[in-house]
């Protein structure tokens, strides 16, 4: 048998352990630990959360990797063609953790109405192009069709729209700088089908989706001439492992390249979140295992005489600092318990009602707080928890070495 357990357990149960002084230390000790964990884990759900939906929503318009011609110097334009013909295309089979590749192209342009001109930059994407993360995005109209004929539906972004004062169903003109004579634009018509809001500013204002073949017409590119790939990962943690796999595999004359370097401001800035993440959790951790060294504390004053008679018994000092010891672990779990209950109830409410909203969306290009957290975080949070808050009241529990067992039976 235990004996530091068995009495740890008849410590806890007895009635004395509810009505004592100690009492409401107690409860607040546990009720910190409970409002610690509950903290964390908010911190780490809506960090956390949030560096998955910008990384999203910036993958959903460039991929993880692009694939383009050494010769276009990281242009936000397709200037020099690549061959659709590649070993890569249209199933990367070579590299493992790549999902899906798709061709597109893009050409710089200026939309004008009646009202008002805007700058932009024609995305062309053809029947191969993932439109299933676009759902997301959609707020009015549907997804374009380029699996058919060539069409001139395009999908235009929410803030482009309300600038130049068009909606679903509405018609505009086109104008596309030709090399060979800038002073004789190419001309096209499009019709607006969808609009869509990702949020970002920087990428809204700038992107209209279009058929891949108005592109290759004007650029006089042959139908298996595209501007890039756009390859997609199922996962973000390996990104520039797998760059350098794909850069390994591909023609001499092709050059790769990640979002995280095209948009670095942006990750470098989610980058931080981390750092905000690990601040709050060390001081959710102090706050709550100072709560616990003052229980600690009052629960060793509370049993002076029993550690004293302990004491006269022979029992070491190592063997009573284990009882109260396993007695603190016990209100740690329960503070746990309750914390982890609150937590995650939070974060499930949080995720499926989205109520708590952003102030100002653009500045963290979404309306509402996302949340993500997974079992393994839980798990090893609570753990840390624990096994940091039982380390920091190691040192508090030495007082019980400096205890006489003579002086300790007469305290009162």
């Amino acid at each position: 048998m235990n004996l530091e357990y068995f009495i740890a357990k008849r410590l806890i149960r007895g009635k004395e352990h509810k009505i004592s002084i100690s009492a409401p230390i107690i409860k607040i000790a546990i009720a910190a630990i409970s409002i610690s964990v509950f903290m964390m884990l908010i911190a780490i759900a809506t960090g956390v959360g949030l560096k998955h939906k910008i990384r999203e929503k910036v993958a959903a318009f460039n991929g993880h990797i692009q694939i383009y011609n050494y010769d276009n110097n990281n242009s936000d334009v397709s200037l020099v063609p690549v061959s659709k013909e590649q070993d890569f295309y249209p199933n990367f089979t070579i590299v493992d953790g790549i999902v899906h590749v798709q061709a597109v192209a893009t050409k710089g342009g200026i939309i004008r109405t009646e009202e008002t001109f805007e700058g932009f930059i024609a995305k062309g994407v053809g029947s191969d192009f993932n439109w299933g993360i676009f759902k997301e995005y959609l707020v009015d109209g549907v997804l374009p069709d380029y699996s058919g004929d060539l069409n001139t539906e395009v999908l235009l972004s929410k803030l482009m729209a309300n600038r130049l004062h068009l909606k679903v169903g509405d018609s505009f003109s086109a104008f596309f700088p030709k090399e060979e004579d800038p002073l004789k634009p190419n001309q096209r018509r499009f019709k607006v089908v969808g609009i869509y809001d990702s949020g970002f500013e920087e990428i809204d204002g700038m992107y209209v989706f279009v058929d891949i073949r108005h592109i290759q017409r004007m650029n006089k590119w042959d139908e298996n001439q595209v501007g890039n790939f756009e390859v997609f990962l199922n996962g973000f943690d390996d990104l520039e492992q797998k760059n350098r796999e794909i850069y390994g595999k591909i023609l001499s004359n092709l050059d790769t390249q990640t979002i995280t370097n095209k948009y670095y401001k942006i990750f470098e800035w989610i980058g931080l979140f981390d750092f905000n993440i690990a601040l709050i959790i060390g001081i959710m951790i102090i706050v709550g295992g100072i709560n616990m060294i003052t229980a600690l504390l009052v629960l060793i004053l509370e049993r002076t005489q029993m550690i004293g008679i302990l004491k006269a018994l022979g029992t070491g000092n190592w063997s009573i600092r284990k009882i109260f010891l396993y007695n603190a672990a016990y209100l740690i779990a329960i503070g746990l318990f309750w914390g982890n209950l609150l937590g995650l109830g939070f974060i499930w409410l949080q995720g499926k009602y989205r109520f708590l909203k952003f102030p100002n969306p653009q500045e963290y290009y979404m309306e509402y707080i996302p949340v993500h957290i997974d079992v393994v975080t839980v798990v090893l949070l609570n753990l840390g928890v624990l096994i940091l808050c039982l380390l920091m009241l190691l040192v508090p529990s030495y007082i019980i070495t400096r205890i006489s067992p003579v002086k300790a039976i007469k305290f009162e």
